[in-house]
C-alpha cells in the first residue's frame, strides 16, 4: 500500500517546481515606476490547482514555496518575498477550505456539483488575492520599503492581479476538471475531508 503522506510531499515538491517555472519563465512582465515591476502570469493556478488536488496546506505550501523561490531569484522580486509565501500559500488554504470542507469535492461523482464547487473554491482563493496582493503590496511597499511610488504602482498592480484571477480561475478549474479522472486511475486521487452525511 502507498505511503499517501509521502505522496502528498513528493506532489507538493513537483507543485512548487510547477509554479516556479510558470511564474518565473511564463510570464510578461510589466516594468512601473521607480525600478518596480508587475507582471501577468500563471502562478495562481498552480496553488489553486495544488489545493484542489492536495488539499490546501499541501497545495498551498507548493505554490508558495515556487512563487517564492522565484521571487528569491529576481533581483526586482527579491524584497516582495515573504509578502509572496503569505499571500500564495493563503490562496491555497481559502481554496481547499471551500473546495474539501464546503463543497467535499473528492466525495462526490456529481460531475456539475463537482465542477460548481471547483469553480467556486478558485474564485474564493483568487477573490482573497485579487483584494490582498494589491493592498498588502501597497503598505508593504509604503511602510515597509519605504517607496514613494506605492501610490503610482498600486492601479498597475491592481489591474495585473486581476487579470491574473481571471486567468488563474479558467486554467486552474478546467485543468482539474481535465486531470480528476486520470488521477483517479493513477491512484494519486486523495478523499480529503470527511465524507458528506447520509440523509
Amino acid at each position: 500500500m502507498r505511503n499517501e503522506k509521502v505522496q502528498k510531499l513528493v506532489m507538493t515538491g513537483v507543485f512548487a517546481a510547477l509554479s516556479y517555472v510558470v511564474f518565473t519563465f511564463l510570464q510578461i512582465k510589466i516594468t512601473l515606476p521607480g525600478g518596480d515591476a508587475t507582471s501577468i502570469h500563471l502562478g495562481n493556478a498552480v496553488c489553486v490547482l495544488g489545493a484542489l488536488i492536495l488539499g490546501g496546506l499541501y497545495g498551498g505550501v507548493g505554490g508558495a514555496l515556487g512563487m517564492t523561490i522565484g521571487d528569491i531569484f529576481d533581483p526586482i522580486y527579491v524584497i516582495y518575498a515573504p509578502k509572496t509565501f503569505i499571500l500564495k500559500l493563503c490562496i491555497g488554504l481559502i481554496t481547499g477550505l471551500i473546495a474539501h470542507k464546503c463543497g467535499k469535492i473528492t466525495h462526490i461523482s456529481d460531475k456539475k456539483k463537482i465542477f460548481q464547487w471547483t469553480l467556486l473554491a478558485a474564485v474564493g482563493g483568487l477573490a482573497f488575492n485579487m483584494v490582498a496582493d494589491p493592498l498588502v503590496g501597497y503598505f508593504y511597499k509604503l511602510v515597509i520599503l519605504g517607496k514613494p511610488a506605492a501610490d503610482i504602482t498600486l492601479a498597475w498592480n491592481i489591474a495585473s492581479t486581476s487579470i491574473n484571477a481571471v486567468l488563474s480561475t479558467i486554467v486552474s478549474v478546467a485543468v482539474y476538471m481535465a486531470l480528476r479522472p486520470a488521477l483517479q486511475k493513477a491512484g494519486l486521487f486523495f478523499r480529503l475531508g470527511t465524507a458528506p452525511s447520509e440523509k
